[in-house]
């Protein structure tokens, strides 16, 4: 009985080892899966124009009196262009009489509009404010008259 025995006991010993190796890898095995993630920032530049509505004493002069302020956002990783441009060519206008005149972007970047400033910011910025000022130079002989300028501001991604 003894030799039926251990062949009982072999048997089924035999029998739970095939059974452990076909569990054993199914245990070991490693699964896995990914989930991407992915959404969007969209492009956006936008500019607030504030005209303080100052009138200029043209006959007296005028020294980087601040006629406006702008407040800049633009969210371009490469940073953005702001333009000024005149109506006039950098001029104060009554029908046919000019004054001249210089502006003063942001404390730094001055000079006439007889073309476009363009002054470049290297980054995104939100909520820069920068005052537009200008200068005109006194003069006894400047024409009786109303004299206008428009100036425009833009602003650009780069």
């Amino acid at each position: 009985m003894e030799p039926m025995m251990t062949k009982f006991f072999a048997k089924t010993a035999a029998a739970a080892l095939i059974a452990a190796a076909a569990v054993t890898p199914a245990l070991a095995q490693n699964a896995s899966g990914t989930i991407q993630l992915k959404g969007n920032v969209a492009l956006s530049c936008t500019i607030a124009v504030q005209d303080l509505n100052q009138s200029l004493a043209l006959k007296a002069g005028e020294t980087a009196k601040t006629v406006g302020s702008v407040t800049e956002t633009c969210n371009s990783g490469s940073g953005y262009k702001i333009t000024l441009a005149s109506a006039n060519a950098g001029k104060l206008k009554s029908g046919n009489f000019t004054i001249n005149y210089t502006v003063s972007y942001d404390n730094g970047s001055a000079g006439a509009l007889t073309s476009q400033m363009v002054i470049d910011r290297a980054t995104a910025q939100f909520g820069k404010k920068s005052d537009l000022k200008v200068t005109v130079p006194a003069s006894d002989q400047y024409i009786a008259g109303d004299y206008a300028d428009t100036v425009t501001v833009t602003i650009a991604a780069k």
